[in-house]
């Protein structure tokens, strides 16, 4: 029985082979594409997997993200339907996503993309910042990642609003939920961070009509899914003032193009989506344990519902 790695965007992926080594030291794990018996795979973990790669492995039984997001293996036609999906959930990955949105959210509440504008022009001149509990942040996505965030940002002073497909109870967090209390979050968001799976729902739902209706002149912070972004929208947007900005870490094709026109757009900030990276230590024992519950048949840790895509 064999863990198979497949990552092909990833150079070294020996830290992955380490850390799950160090955690079983009797795991034999093979990464993709040297495999030698494809027979023998039972578990993959996998991130951004080639077209048609599960039909070399008939005796497959589940398959893990290398993270939170599992879009890329709910869109993959090529694996079984029957084929279980596992995503990773890790208090260091939340820490990590919590950490970049709110040195986002800080940049914006100090001013610091006027004073960076500023700069370039030689110009000196201070703003009276923003304190944090006159800004509504509003999280939209309000799973392990988003909760967690929402609480943060609660303790850190920000008033602070969620929105998710299904009601949610969160200490501090005035939260909404479905198509009919969405309007309502966004009215009061004045910094609007997407946390959101990827699904057939959410796919483009940043769009103009949307962004149209935080208060003037808004931030977008967008750290879940490159698909959830209309990308002429958000541009018509800044155009129109609707958007103060926006700080973006996912996109539609990455690495983003460098004639994209993200690059050189005053009001765009762009992170190669590092926002949140797994931590190959940290979640080691829990693909272990995976890998285990998937040979004995017993019920699988954070197990994917296929049709809510999450």
């Amino acid at each position: 029985m064999t863990l198979l790695i497949v990552s092909p965007h990833r150079s070294d992926l020996s830290r992955w082979q380490q850390a799950l080594q160090t955690c079983a030291p009797d795991l034999d794990i093979a990464v993709w594409p040297q495999v030698t018996v494809p027979e023998d795979i039972t578990f993959a973990l996998a991130w951004q997997q080639p077209a048609g790669i599960w039909q070399q492995f008939p005796n497959l039984r589940c398959v893990s993200s290398f993270g939170a997001g599992v879009d890329h293996l709910l869109q993959d036609v090529d694996l079984p339907t029957d084929t279980p999906i596992v995503r990773l959930v890790d208090p260091l990955l939340a820490q990590s996503m919590f950490e970049y949105i709110a040195a986002a959210v800080m940049g914006i509440l100090r001013d610091f993309d006027v004073y960076e504008t500023q700069q370039m022009g030689g110009l000196w001149q201070s703003h009276t910042p923003t304190l944090s509990q006159h800004c509504t942040v509003g999280i939209m996505g309000l799973g392990q990642l988003g909760t967690y965030t929402a609480q943060k940002l609660v303790k850190l002073g920000f008033n602070v609003v969620g929105w998710a497909r299904s009601p949610k109870q969160i200490e501090g967090v005035t939260a909404y939920s479905g198509d009919a209390q969405l309007p309502q979050f966004l009215q009061q968001t004045q910094i609007l961070v997407c946390l959101l799976p990827l699904t057939a729902q959410t796919r483009d739902i940043l769009n103009l009509d949307l962004l149209a209706q935080l208060p003037r002149p808004a931030y977008l912070i967008n750290v879940a899914r490159g698909a959830h972004l209309v990308e002429a929208d958000l541009l018509a947007a800044l155009d129109a003032g609707y958007l103060r900005g926006a700080c973006l870490d996912v996109f539609r094709q990455e690495p983003l193009p460098p004639t994209h026109p993200f690059w050189a757009h005053p009001k765009i900030r762009v992170t190669p989506h590092s926002s949140s990276i797994t931590n190959p230590e940290s979640v080691a024992p829990q693909i272990v344990e995976n890998y285990r519950r998937s040979q004995t048949g017993a019920p699988l840790l954070n197990q994917v519902s296929r049709s809510r895509g999450y």
